[in-house]
């Protein structure tokens, strides 16, 4: 059983890698940059939350083992891959503010990903999937950002769900119960409370076996929720 705890991460420790046209903030270990207290949480293995200029992106590159889940909070995000959008007929997918794009890297695929519009902001999740026989898989879904409370978007992997969620000025909500649990604020602030100071847009917490807590958004303020039962 893993030892009670909760964990602020703040937006200005990830690891920022630069190239032109493009931040990417890492919220784990990645590339160059190993922490072994950030090399996972549960089967999160990556946190990214990149904006690009119009144009850039990252050429192919293979995956297997994988699934990667994408949300576009801004602009739009171009993929392809190397079965062709995975089947849909087309030979890329776009994604609009709000979409998930959610890839199952299976047995290995190769993919892109670049930015279709100005200024365009999205985060990406990488889930380590004890499925990687299988055959590669893509979907598109959207994620009702906007709606009462915590909303669930797919649970891409058992027990690995995620939620959104959009907070009102002063608005309250309470966190979906998981083993542990990932809380990211994409936009906006969370009220000081008994945990924290504010936390700001980049900053997460992390619950490992507490109870749910309650949030209050300071100003408009979008959540993205990473759930993970013991089993995930």
């Amino acid at each position: 059983m893993c030892q009670m705890s909760v964990e602020i991460r703040r937006g200005s420790d990830r690891f920022v890698e630069r190239a032109t046209g493009r931040r990417s903030c890492h919220g784990f270990s990645f590339g160059e940059s190993y922490d072994p207290e950030r090399a996972s949480f549960g089967p999160m293995v990556c946190h990214d939350d990149h904006l690009l200029s119009e144009g850039t992106g990252f050429d192919d590159h293979p995956h297997s083992g994988l699934v990667i889940v994408s949300l576009v909070l801004s602009g739009a995000v171009r993929h392809t891959d190397s079965l062709g959008a995975l089947g849909s007929g087309s030979e890329s997918s776009t994604l609009a503010p709000g979409d998930v794009g959610v890839l199952r890297a299976g047995v290995g695929m190769a993919h892109s990903e670049f930015a279709a519009a100005p200024q365009t902001r999205f985060i990406q999740v990488w889930l380590s999937d004890p499925a990687d026989d299988v055959e590669p898989s893509y979907d598109v879904i959207p994620a009702p950002v906007g709606a009462s409370g915590f909303t669930r978007v797919l649970e891409p992997l058992p027990g690995a769900t995620f939620w959104v969620a959009r907070l009102q000025d002063g608005e309250s909500i309470t966190t979906p119960p998981g083993a542990k649990v990932h809380l990211f604020v994409a936009r906006g602030a969370l009220l000081r409370s008994s945990l924290a100071e504010p936390l700001h847009e980049g900053d997460a917490f992390l619950f490992t076996d507490e109870p749910p807590y309650e949030v209050s958004g300071g100003g408009e303020t979008d959540l993205l929720c990473w759930t993970f039962d013991d089993g995930a």
